[in-house]
């Protein structure tokens, strides 16, 4: 069964440190005339993949680094409309997106456990009007993808990499106006579909076992570039800042694919009451992407460990943005 003490799970750590250090260690120091200090930011909305890179970048990087954690959430009009009126003023339909719950719950967990560094969360708040504004440039930007699943998760990192919200000042709960001053950007894509982080792979295993989960993982691994690399690195180099993808990393990828798939995700090994768990060796997680759940765990964020896969357009409530009905496959109008 696949648990803290398997080797798997500390050659993980040692992968990923590597792969993340060559990306995070060297970035050059900002202009001398500049007042901004921050370096680094991390694509974050609290899920399992972006939190622990942000957590083993806090044993590389010096205790006196700041890194800015960008978290994106939506005015969808839809939701807006099935939401009706709140009396309480602290009730927003930003407050309420799904990736902001999760991106503040992560974000209070990291300064518990990693406590001593500035750990900046900036709440990207993106209105209707200010995606309407933007839409025909990401629209451009994404070409030749043209569906609106396409745009829908352009937009979520296309305004992300912009890198503009509030953050709180000092120990108030007032909000400022920020801009992120990093030209370096992490994201944690390639996690799901190196370590089966979605619903198709739990139904492919489902329904033919190991082999068809391999099947599927070799699809989404080999697909990768095509459907997601250039479509989103045209979206967030835009704002002349670079993405880097740990999980990418050639070497990382060497690794995990030499390694079995029953050592990389939880699927059809034996479930055992919560009762009778041991959760100092079997912590009870979800079998998608157990191995960086392990780790996660291992490092002391439990609750983040625990969190279940949201795809970005949901997450930040991009997903049709315009009223009236559509699908994501449909071609954008």
């Amino acid at each position: 069964m696949l648990g803290l003490s398997v080797p798997a799970v500390d050659a993980l750590l040692e992968n990923l440190r590597r792969s993340l250090a060559v990306r995070i260690l060297a970035i050059p120091p900002l202009p001398s005339n500049s007042e901004a200090s921050t370096k680094l930011a991390i694509l974050f909305s609290g899920g399992l993949d972006c939190t622990l890179l942000a957590r083993i970048a806090h044993d590389l990087l010096p205790q006196d680094q700041e890194v800015d954690l960008l978290n994106v959430a939506f005015e969808n009009p839809r939701v807006v409309k099935a939401a009706g009126n709140t009396s309480d003023p602290a009730v927003t339909v930003f407050s309420q997106c799904p990736d902001r719950v999760t991106g503040l719950k992560s974000h209070a967990e990291m300064q518990r456990v990693c406590p001593g560094r500035q750990w900046r969360f900036v709440a990207i708040d993106v209105t209707y009007a200010d995606f309407m504004s933007h839409r025909p440039q990401i629209v451009s930007l994404i070409y030749p993808h043209q569906t609106e699943m396409d745009l829908s998760i352009a937009c979520a990192l296309y305004f992300a990499a912009r890198g503009s919200g509030f953050v709180r000042s000092g120990c108030s709960t007032d909000l400022v106006p920020y801009t992120t001053s990093a030209r370096v950007l992490i994201s944690g894509l390639g996690a799901d579909e190196l370590f089966a982080g979605y619903t198709r792979h739990a139904t492919a295993f489902a329904r033919q076992g190991y082999e068809g989960l391999a099947d599927e993982l070799e699809i989404d691994y080999q697909r990768l570039g095509n459907r997601n690399l250039g479509r989103d690195d045209r979206v967030l180099s835009d704002w002349a800042r670079e993405v880097r993808y740990p999980y990418l990393d050639e070497d990382f990828l060497r690794w995990v694919l030499s390694q079995p798939i029953w050592e990389k995700c939880g699927f059809g090994q034996p479930e055992i009451a919560t009762g009778f768990l041991n959760h100092d060796e079997n912590p009870p997680l979800e079998p998608s992407k157990k191995l960086l759940r392990l780790l996660l765990w291992k490092l002391g964020m439990k609750s983040a460990a625990a969190e279940k896969k949201r795809a970005i357009q949901f997450g930040a409530r991009s997903a049709k943005m315009e009223v009236g009905k559509t699908k994501g496959t449909q071609i954008i109008s």
